[in-house]
């Protein structure tokens, strides 16, 4: 790599995660180094491009004004990479994935084994995470694109895969099952168990929005938790139907009187900054019918 474009990403990274020890780790490089390849930029420019003091970084009005060129050729830098990429064919490659569970357990298995039989050297590293995580992951560069939920918190370009229903999750015996739909008015009171992470909530947006206030008795992230805790009668729940494809938990579920569904996309920061790898994989992966 040019010396010169390795010292404008070091910036660009720097800048967008806040941190030289974020953007050592991202670029694999020594906190030290990164912080080396910046004074080097400052030095040459004869300018100061970031402030450094106990609070953290932050950009002067110099930095503010070359950070847009300086994105700019890292930008083309990684674009030049894909198409050289391109050229020299999928022999090798990783294609890192921000996901949640239930993506990861239902969908991505299938697409991965089969991406693989026509590339079978392409290696992936998936991260589990809530949707600001995911979203936080792709503007960090950590990862190449993610699932998550729609619309976007963040300005990312998004593609919307599926409509996934929320649906009602009883214990069995429960007198809710005399009923073919459920109301949310219903859970009122009734004890809850609320997949919920960091107050990030499709369920307790939902929950708010219909003035209902069920009996939250525990909050988690982890949806096969929840399906445990029902299937011992501890409460209800509202979990997505993806989540609820080939469980083992001896659980009852009925759909809303009023249907209700989160939309589930793919997230980048800017599909001509894919991988050749990852434009293939995503290629491939819409050709699987989901669902």
């Amino acid at each position: 790599m040019d010396m010169n474009i390795q010292k404008y990403i070091a910036f660009v990274k720097t800048v967008e995660l806040g941190s030289f020890t974020k953007a050592a780790k991202i670029l694999n490089y020594s906190q030290s180094g990164i912080s080396r390849m910046i004074n080097d930029l400052e030095q040459e420019w004869g300018i100061v491009l970031l402030e450094r003091n106990r609070a953290g970084l932050r950009l002067t009005s110099d930095g503010m004004n070359v950070l847009p060129y300086a994105k700019e050729l890292a930008d083309n830098y990684q674009t030049l990479q894909n198409q050289l990429a391109e050229l020299s064919h999928l022999d090798t490659g990783l294609i890192r994935i921000g996901t949640f569970s239930s993506v990861a357990t239902h969908w991505l298995p299938e697409a991965i084994k089969k991406f693989q039989i026509a590339y079978p050297k392409i290696d992936f590293e998936l991260l589990l995470g809530d949707y600001d995580e995911v979203e936080q992951w792709i503007l960090a560069g950590r990862v190449d694109f993610g699932f998550s939920r729609l619309p976007a918190t963040h300005n990312l370009e998004q593609r919307f895969l599926h409509a996934d229903e929320q649906l009602v999750v009883l214990p069995k015996e429960h007198p809710f099952l005399a009923k073919e739909k459920i109301f949310l008015s219903d859970l009122q009171d009734q004890p809850f168990i609320l997949l919920e992470r960091e107050s990030n909530s499709d369920v307790a947006e939902l929950l708010k929005d219909a003035h209902v206030q069920p009996q939250i008795k525990f909050r988690t992230w982890d949806d096969y938790s929840i399906l445990a805790m029902v299937e011992k009668n501890l409460g209800l729940s509202l979990l997505p139907k993806l989540i609820l494809q080939r469980i083992a938990y001896h659980v009852e579920i009925r759909p809303l009187a009023d249907s209700v569904f989160r939309k589930i996309g793919i997230l980048y920061r800017n599909e001509a900054l894919l991988s050749l790898a990852s434009k293939k994989f995503l290629r491939s992966f819409f050709d699987l019918q989901i669902k």
